[in-house]
């Protein structure tokens, strides 16, 4: 065990849950009752010195199946609820520092502090000045920029801020690993402490394009075969367009998992590990490639269909206060990603980035995950400073939509199903005629 475990009583296992978002908590860690998640969670966001960004009002709510959508939140409520960063091992190994620690109350200044890496700086500052420790981890500096960190994006929990290349150097230098699968190394010229480097000119790696094509290589790019033609003057239904789009969610879904067959790295991760990638994250998948490579398709042909389509009043005055968020993000995103252009090479590195979620449940070789997730994280970025030398923030912009669609992903799992055609229509209605003013 990584920590100190208290049993719980069988007669009372199923009362005790986690402090932080209420799953089955499984013993106390790090001073306070809580679940494997967010003990790892908080672990894994000290011993690398994480910091987070939360794009809503930092109060966004804690529980077992939307913890992973915001984790500045996730990490504010640990620190709250007394979790102690000062029980963990230093060297990152299983096992309690002192197993007599128990929750502390820290002031919200000192929260503050950690929330925004200054307690970090100032402790890297102090081993800097004093020599280094044998059990000391490689210390991340906080991003100085707005980029967001491989795993603040998409899914996921572990993260590595943009400017920590020196720490990405440290840990995974002299990893063994496929030829293919390299990292690249002119990666770690970078300065470790400065924002995105000036425009200049240079070469893209070829271990990156090589990558990136394999990538690319294993997309569908055809055009959606779901029949999507109506003739002039048909009234569509409600329960019409309700099959149409669900004919198109099996066709996307259909080509997801052909996708993932083709991935360069397919033999690298168990076919369990897919399954459980692929069952929470098919949702997000689906939702980024109709933005991107299927946008003509699905903001044209599909939004002629919907056009068809009359809602009843009934219809109209039932909808849900959260189907008018999910609309209100879905146009939001939608002339995000109509104004970056996005190509299908960073589209290719955008779905593999989301799909390598470390934090889905069940999952036999998260350490693996990690390795693949930062991997393309980096030749994503390699490849959007190359093409586009004068968008420095192109790859941020790129890397802060994934969150967003994993917010919007899990949102429209509450819309009642037979909102969905008054959403779509809503949605495409609005996008089309922004886009025919421009």
């Amino acid at each position: 065990m990584e920590t100190w475990e208290v049993s719980v009583p069988d007669d009372r296992a199923e009362q005790r849950t986690c402090l932080i978002c209420g799953d089955r908590a499984t013993g106390l860690h790090y001073g306070i009752i809580s679940c494997e998640g967010c003990k790892g969670f908080f672990k894994r966001s000290i011993c690398n010195k994480r910091v987070y960004r939360c794009s809503r009002d930092k109060n966004c709510v804690m529980s077992r199946k939307q913890r992973n959508r915001c984790q500045y939140c996730r990490l504010l409520k640990c620190l709250q609820m007394g979790m102690n960063r000062k029980a963990i091992r230093e060297d990152g190994m299983p096992g309690g520092r002192n197993k007599s620690i128990g929750p502390v109350q820290i002031s919200e200044e000192e929260i503050e502090r950690i929330m925004s890496g200054q307690e970090f700086e100032e402790e890297a500052n102090h081993w800097s000045n004093h020599g280094d420790s044998d059990h000391s981890s490689p210390g991340n500096r906080a991003s100085e920029s707005n980029q967001p960190s491989p795993g603040s994006t998409m899914s996921s929990s572990r993260s590595v801020e943009l400017n920590g290349f020196m720490a990405f150097r440290e840990q995974y230098m002299g990893m063994s690993v496929p030829p293919h699968y390299q990292y690249i190394p002119h990666l770690f010229s970078y300065s470790a402490h400065s924002p995105l480097l000036p425009p200049q000119a240079r070469s893209l790696d070829p271990q990156s394009y090589s990558l990136i094509h394999q990538l690319v290589s294993a997309e569908d790019l055809e055009p959606l075969g779901t029949p999507m033609l109506i003739e002039d003057g048909y009234a569509v239904t409600q329960a019409e367009l309700f099959a149409l789009l669900c004919r198109l969610a099996d066709e996307l879904l259909f080509r997801q998992i052909a996708w993932i067959k083709k991935l360069p790295f397919f033999c690298e991760l168990s076919i369990k590990d897919y399954t459980c990638l692929l069952s929470s994250t098919w949702q997000e998948l689906i939702l980024l490639s109709s933005l991107t490579v299927y946008s003509k398709q699905i903001f044209g042909e599909l939004a002629d269909v919907t056009a068809k389509y009359s809602p009843s009043d009934e219809e109209l005055h039932r909808f849900s206060d959260e189907g008018m968020e999910v609309i209100e993000r879905l146009i939001y995103l939608y002339h995000k990603f109509h104004q970056l252009k996005v190509s299908n090479e960073e589209y290719a590195c955008m779905k593999a980035i989301n799909f390598l979620n470390q934090d889905v449940r069940g999952l036999t070789s998260a350490s693996q995950l990690e390795q693949l997730n930062k991997r393309y994280w980096y030749i994503c970025q390699d490849f959007t400073e190359y093409k586009y030398t004068h968008q420095p923030n192109r790859f941020p912009d790129l890397m802060m939509c994934l969150p967003e669609i994993r917010y919007i992903a899990g949102k429209m799992v509450n819309v009642p199903l037979e909102q969905l055609p008054l959403l779509f229509k809503v949605v495409l209605h609005s996008c089309k005629t922004s886009v025919s003013k421009e």
